[in-house]
């Protein structure tokens, strides 16, 4: 979700990251928060938080080049919606159907639900191509305090089976919620109804102006198997070396749920299997995408690099299924 390890030095870490990746033929290590993932052409674009939505390229998901954001300046709608916001964008998501790329993102004050989802289209991903324009819509979900009990940042966008759009959204107070959305991807269906897929307990003593204790947030919805996985993040990002991430999973047969973790416990009753969890090298690990690009699934995330003072990087897994068509990892 959030990042706050922004400083004046981060155009010019960007770009010894970028030269570093080049130079080796490791995956380079780039800072990454709540990346997103889509290949056109040959060509991998990854999207993360940061100003106007940071940008990378990348032929074989090892080296990456630091491309242009895709907002200049600030939408003017999101600044009018959050006081004091500076075109720090969070946490987008990028999808495909049509003919169109579907870029969500976030626009929120931090640690409050003053909060909006909006959306950007695009005909291409390459910067090159003559009809390549990001194209803002707008708002398509906004939170209030004293008015909603959820936070509207960290989309995604999901299709069931008959084609039908869903954003899952949420971070903190009760938890992550889904929405049927109009065809055109712009506003909730009517009539609107909110789904609660996933939460944790939260301390009812709290108002609804505080996230509280109720570390979830993050969801991705893949399908496979059978089944739609719900991945969420457990606990707190953000922290450097205090971060405690986790990447946390169910499954459901229906997009709607219930989703169960392996144990059974329903995850709108605080259940979650978890995938991957930091260690002594890595304080923390979340915000995660699913993708498969030639008959293979990864897992796609950040993580806070205990080499690195806890500053948030790029990380890629393959990600395997078990006997009972659990996702696995194995770093």
């Amino acid at each position: 979700m959030r990042f706050s390890f922004l400083n004046p030095l981060w155009a010019v870490f960007l770009l010894l990251a970028s030269l570093r990746g080049h130079a080796q033929n490791a995956p380079a290590l780039i800072p990454a928060h709540d990346p997103v993932m889509a290949r056109h052409n040959g060509t991998y674009y990854m999207f993360c938080t940061g100003p106007g939505i940071a940008v990378w390229s990348s032929k074989d998901r090892k080296s990456w080049t630091p491309e242009k954001p895709v907002f200049a300046t600030a939408p003017a709608w999101a600044a009018q919606a959050v006081p004091g916001f500076k075109n720090h964008i969070w946490a987008p998501d990028i999808s495909f159907h049509n003919g169109t790329y579907y870029l969500f993102y976030s626009v929120s004050a931090f640690g409050k639900n003053t909060s909006c989802i909006g959306l950007a289209t695009n005909k291409t991903l390459d910067p090159s191509a003559k009809d390549f324009k990001w194209i803002d819509h707008g708002r398509v979900v906004q939170s209030v305090p004293g008015r909603d009990m959820w936070n509207a940042i960290d989309p995604n966008l999901i299709r069931d089976e008959a084609g039908t759009p869903w954003l899952t959204f949420g971070s903190f107070w009760e938890g992550i919620k889904l929405v049927k959305l109009r065809p055109d991807l712009t506003a909730p269906a009517q009539p609107e109804q909110w789904r609660t897929v996933a939460r944790r307990p939260r301390n009812p003593q709290l108002n609804d102006s505080l996230p509280g204790d109720a570390a979830i947030e993050a969801p991705f919805i893949f399908r496979k198997n059978g089944y739609y996985y719900l991945f969420t993040s457990f606990d707190y990002c953000c922290r450097g070396p205090q971060s405690t991430y986790k990447i946390m999973v169910g499954r459901a047969k229906n997009l709607t749920g219930p989703y169960v973790d392996k144990a059974g416990i329903a995850l709108d009753q605080g259940g979650g299997t978890q995938v991957l969890a930091g260690d002594k090298n890595w304080f923390g690990l979340g915000h995660n995408s699913v993708y498969s690009f030639d008959n293979a699934d990864f897992l796609v995330f950040h993580g806070y690099d205990a080499a690195d003072k806890g500053h948030a990087k790029l990380r890629i897994e393959n990600l395997s299924w078990d006997a009972a068509d659990w996702p696995m990892v194995q770093p």
